[in-house]
């Protein structure tokens, strides 16, 4: 079980004054392994990672992050989070709620399926808690202070999410075509999606949906096409058995391999290498 212990400034707030406000703020250099939940809100919950790595847990899903990153709760969605056993993390946080949170949320694409975002100008992020903390003291304007500091920070990731959101589809195509490449050099070793997602940057389930999108099949799909269509050139070469075909195109066991390409091509190898160079004899004939 996490430590639910938090330091946060709680900011007991006329929720009827704003569309949107501050509940609470704080930043934290947290310890080894230190860890937050499993816990609900019933507000919004921003963290930005400052400095060392974490890993946040939400639906079944885990987020290793980094500095730079941030990661949204949303109300009534149970979370966990934890600090890295090796290098912690130190973030900041921002608790709000009011009339327009959800709309503000929904602008920057974030949500309890999209819950992750990165803004690589830290410093500038940085500040902004920085001064939402400062103004937790003041004496008057307080809440109009710390509205205003957390609507600047806010529109920060709406406005980078807007602008992200023109671009991506040529970042798509940028991510896939290094998706494929990676595929077709290294089909004939063992290799996973979740490997081919982490060397070209992305979370695994993102990889895929964004692979999917693009060229109409998952990528595990694709893998096993690539592999069954290599296979398929190679036994033309008749010194190489079922076998050697097989681990030439990334399949140790010949069983799993032989089910696979049945599968994709209703023969098993065997029968479609036969019925292959009975073709090409009937050709040449």
């Amino acid at each position: 079980m996490g430590n639910n212990n938090e330091s946060t400034e709680v900011l007991l707030l006329n929720e009827s004054a704003f569309d949107l406000i501050v509940y609470n703020c704080g930043m934290e250099k947290c310890k080894k392994s230190h860890a937050y939940g499993p816990a609900v809100r019933d507000h919004f919950l921003i963290h930005f990672i400052l400095d060392g790595h974490g890993t946040f847990y939400v639906d079944g899903k885990a987020y290793k992050l980094n500095k730079n990153q941030g990661f949204l709760i949303c109300p009534d969605v149970i979370t966990y989070y934890e600090a890295d056993s090796e290098e912690p993390w130190t973030y900041a946080w921002v608790g709000f709620k009011g009339m327009r949170a959800e709309s503000y949320m929904r602008l920057a694409h974030l949500d309890r399926y999209n819950p992750i975002f990165v803004y690589e100008q830290g410093n500038k992020i940085e500040k902004y808690f920085e001064d939402m903390i400062n103004s937790v003291d003041l004496k008057y304007g307080r809440e109009l202070k710390l509205q205003g500091l957390l609507s600047i920070f806010l529109s920060e990731l709406i406005e980078q999410e807007q602008k992200d959101t023109i671009i991506s589809y040529n970042y798509r195509d940028i991510y896939v075509k290094k998706a494929l490449k990676y595929i077709e050099t290294n089909f004939s070793r063992y290799i996973t999606i979740g490997e081919v997602a982490e060397i070209i940057g992305l979370n695994k389930n993102y990889f895929s949906s964004l692979f999917k999108d693009k060229l109409g099949i998952s990528p595990q799909e694709y893998l096993i096409k690539f592999r069954v269509n290599k296979a398929c050139e190679l036994m033309k070469n008749k010194s190489l058995s079922i076998s050697d075909v097989a681990r030439s195109v990334g399949y140790n066991d010949p069983l799993a391999f032989s089910k696979i390409f049945k599968k994709v091509k209703g023969k098993s190898p065997k029968i479609f290498r036969e019925s292959m160079n009975k073709r090409i004899i009937e050709e040449f004939n």
